[in-house]
């Protein structure tokens, strides 16, 4: 047993390997959780103020700034939003390009948690670097997490001209083309990496930590490649709706200590995300990726929040064979005349998945093509409900234990980091306050 006091205080003012910053806190009293508060402080950056009474057409660029990790997430979100409030229709070329513009962000944002962030726990580092060159396996994952990295950079830059914040991509079609032969030479990279990620997927496959909530509901944007980009709005639960109707099923929760809004389905904790999809959709995975990885699909569907790793690493793997085979079917880019925008008073609503989960924008547009009000829902803010509340439940076991508090805010990190929580959007992350 440890001499562990029956009250104590731990302040944390930063938690590291996290995408910005946050607090929580929380009151110990004789061995029990009197009070726990985690709160998305930052939050309040007032994107959509900010995009009214600007042109349609000139927000997707705007918005892509909410994040430096997720930029072209938002900027494929918002320019699909702008075109289904104008009737625009993009072309299949188009839409194949968007496609490997995301699956670079996929693999380069899913390595930065995996390799990055998450990795370290699994080996008892305080960060990557500390990794041992004259061990051979933590010298190869060093080396590997910047090839993968680079990799997804790569496919980003070609297609969309830089790996964030691209430029090429624009309502109805792309402002620059990319040359076919740059695609072509990055096909054999894609195909050299797989065994660099069956390794990250075994590694996490066989990782020890678990936390299991078997009441979660799962949201997510289904469709029948995996695209991230287009489907249709399905839940764990067995309901399936088309995404403009997803502000009518996913509620948002005032949290007063919080400057970012949670959210319940229908009324239960949720969650969005790499878990979420494999759990949903697995059988949607490139049929290379499902033969290769049976075992580890196997595991989900999963309630084990710290299968959002393993999710990931498997969702690297798909988009990395998806993009191998696009690549593949691509004979020639045209460039493509420039649809014509005609501005008319219109709502518009895109959802995609973003890396963290599912990502929603609404614009109202008037007959001048000027956005009149918008409304962002970002993944972080869908699952703060159920972060704290694992939080609670993970604490609650661990001073059963008389777990030292130095220990507790070691676990406490882990369990935030399995969400891979993106507080540039949902604002910035993590303070922890006891009392």
């Amino acid at each position: 047993m440890h001499d562990v006091p029956d009250n104590f205080d731990i302040n944390l003012t930063e938690i590291s390997k996290i995408e910005g910053s946050a607090s929580l806190e929380v009151k110990i009293r004789n061995k029990k959780i009197e009070d726990l508060k985690f709160s998305i402080s930052e939050w309040k950056r007032f994107y959509t103020q900010a995009i009214q009474g600007k042109p349609a057409v000139a927000v997707p660029q705007l918005v892509a700034r909410i994040c430096g990790t997720c930029s072209n997430a938002h900027l494929l979100c918002s320019i699909k939003t702008v075109e289904k409030a104008l009737g625009i229709i993009p072309s299949s070329q188009t839409m194949l390009l968007r496609r490997l513009i995301y699956n670079g962000l996929i693999i380069r944002d899913h390595a930065l948690h995996l390799y990055i962030f998450a990795l370290p726990d699994l080996y008892n580092k305080n960060s990557i670097l500390d990794f041992d060159e004259n061990d051979p396996l933590q010298k190869q994952l060093l080396e590997d997490t910047f090839e993968i990295k680079e990799v997804g950079n790569r496919l980003s830059k070609i297609v969309g001209g830089r790996s964030v914040h691209a430029p090429y991509p624009t309502i109805g079609g792309f402002l620059t083309y990319p040359h076919i032969q740059e695609l072509k030479n990055l096909r054999d990279t894609l195909i050299a990496v797989r065994p660099k990620i069956f390794r990250l997927i075994e590694i996490f496959a066989k990782s020890s930590f678990s936390l299991s909530l078997p009441n979660i509901i799962f949201n997510g944007l289904s469709s029948q490649d995996y695209s991230f980009l287009t489907g249709q709005l399905v839940s764990s639960q067995g309901n399936i709706l088309p995404e403009e109707r997803m502000s009518e099923h996913v509620e948002a929760v005032v949290i007063p200590y919080s400057h970012a809004r949670g959210f319940t389905y229908k009324g239960s904790t949720m969650m969005v995300g790499a878990l979420a999809r494999i759990n949903l959709y697995k059988k949607s995975l490139h049929a290379k990726t499902k033969a290769d990885t049976k075992m580890y699909l196997d595991l989900f569907p999963s309630y084990n929040l710290f299968h959002n790793n393993l999710a990931q690493a498997l969702e690297i793997l798909h988009v990395i064979d998806t993009s191998s085979e696009i690549i593949d079917g691509i004979s020639t880019i045209t460039s493509e005349e420039k649809i014509p925008v005609h501005p008319k008073q219109s709502v518009g609503v895109g959802v995609i998945e973003a890396p963290r989960g599912t990502l929603y924008h609404k614009y109202e547009i008037d007959d001048n093509g000027i956005v009149q009000k918008g409304e962002i829902i970002v993944p972080t803010g869908q699952n703060q409900v159920l972060m704290e509340k694992s939080i609670h439940i993970l604490l609650e076991s661990l001073l059963k234990k008389d777990t030292p508090k130095e220990q507790i805010i070691l676990e406490v990190e882990k369990l935030i980091r399995a969400f891979d929580p993106c507080m540039s959007c949902a604002s910035h992350f993590l303070k922890v306050k006891w009392s």
